[in-house]
């Protein structure tokens, strides 16, 4: 079955007129293969939704807000999530938009292909060997877009933790997203897609093959020799309560102050990642796959309520989050790592039916337009001076009083 083929014929019709406006100020083109890995072009992922259902759509002017802090924020790239609902086709429109206004404005997407299983998100069983058949018109819209505005969507990520099995909602076998990812690049190859667009899927580390030897199978073997790059998830913060070894702090530190503590639990924390990340990459060279591999995803979270709060790991405030983004955004930087830190906006939609839960709080802006702990400085050098998110100014959390946020701040359980 061909997938798209009007589009597909337009898109071959205008496809040469498009590139030409691949251009930033000075006439440079700027594809993935500049983006990838560069310290320049600093990534986050983005989600504009500010009510508590998706079915409040951000309106253009909101997102235009966003782009604006972002940009404040020196960030350059956006990872976007699926084209089910108007949010990321308005998300591109606005910054086509906002490029016109201003040269010199530069903002760029890895757009998400959501990928589901058949009977995913509905009363029915999950069927996890079968594909939704929702999924052909998820990738119809991502080529339509692809080809609409090629100067901003330099990335496709097919599937968002689509292939691994505690996503038990709707996780596919991965032949599925190697099918997808082979169509796109077919489209590639014949003109229907810009031939410098890289794709890839963006799923958690242990699908990339850096853990649990039940995923050294054919189908993902094929699927990392598919994709231009790797996008890997690393969540040291959800593995405080499901895999706590190095969180909990050990003898050896008793001597040191609580806040001294906390700082070397972060250190672990970051180490973790790390040894993700080391976990994935010897695992690529074992089968020799030699492709750049990025962090698709990771975050911290600031309010908890559940496993990460007070009555669990301890994990959850705003300054183990600074000190996270912190020690993320120097080892990535320095390694040529690019890093989709999860994520520029507070999300209430995420649980709803919670507002303490943890899902709601991985933001470093929370939804009364307050910059979390890892964004104070930026406040403090005028970055969001004139910046407003819902009409009220970019300040500080805690009214920016240290010693009160770190009232919020607990240190990790010893070990038993």
């Amino acid at each position: 079955m061909k997938i798209g083929f009007n589009i597909l014929i337009v898109s071959l019709f205008t496809f040469s007129l498009l590139s030409c406006n691949q251009k930033i100020e000075g006439g440079k083109t700027v594809s993935a293969a500049d983006i990838l890995g560069s310290p320049d072009y600093q990534a986050i992922s983005y989600g504009g939704y500010r009510a508590k259902s998706r079915d409040i759509q951000p309106t253009m002017e909101e997102l235009k807000e966003d782009l604006r802090i972002l940009e404040a924020m020196n960030i350059k790239v956006l990872r976007t999530y699926n084209v089910q609902f108007m949010e990321v086709p308005n998300l591109l429109e606005a910054i086509s938009q906002m490029k016109s206004e201003d040269p010199n404005f530069e903002m760029y997407v890895m757009m998400g292909a959501w990928i589901d299983c058949e009977n995913a998100w509905t009363d029915l069983e999950p069927n996890h060997e079968a594909e939704s058949p929702a999924n052909a018109g998820e990738i119809e819209r991502v080529v339509k877009l692809a080809n609409q505005y090629p100067d901003i969507l330099k990335m496709i990520a097919v599937g968002n933790e689509a292939m691994v099995r505690w996503a038990t909602s709707y996780f596919v076998q991965p032949k599925y997203i190697l099918k997808w990812v082979n169509h796109l690049q077919d489209l590639k190859k014949s003109g229907g897609l810009p031939a410098d667009i890289w794709i890839t899927s963006s799923d958690d580390f242990s699908s990339w093959g850096g853990g649990d030897a039940s995923y050294h199978t054919e189908d993902l073997v094929a699927l990392y020799k598919a994709v231009d790059f790797i996008s890997m998830h690393t969540y040291p913060y959800h593995n405080t309560h499901y895999n706590p070894a190095f969180w909990r702090e050990s003898d050896s530190l008793a001597d040191l102050s609580e806040k001294e503590k906390i700082d070397a639990a972060m250190i672990r924390a970051r180490d973790f990642a790390k040894s993700q990340y080391d976990s994935v990459r010897s695992y690529m060279k074992s089968i020799g796959v030699e492709k750049s591999i990025h962090i698709g995803e990771t975050g911290w979270a600031t309010v908890s309520d559940g496993f990460y709060g007070p009555e669990g790991s301890r994990a959850t405030d705003e300054y183990k989050q600074a000190l996270y983004y912190q020690h993320m955004r120097e080892w990535t930087n320095t390694e040529g790592i690019s890093c989709f830190y999860f994520e520029a906006f507070d999300e209430q939609w995420k649980d709803a039916k919670n507002p303490e839960g943890s899902e709601n709080h991985f933001g470093l802006i929370n939804l009364s337009g307050q910059a979390k702990y890892p964004l104070w400085e930026m406040v403090d050098e005028g970055k969001f001076e004139g910046l407003t998110r819902g009409g009220e100014k970019i300040t500080k959390t805690y009214n920016g009083n240290f010693d009160s946020l770190m009232q919020d701040v607990l240190v990790p359980p010893s070990k038993d």
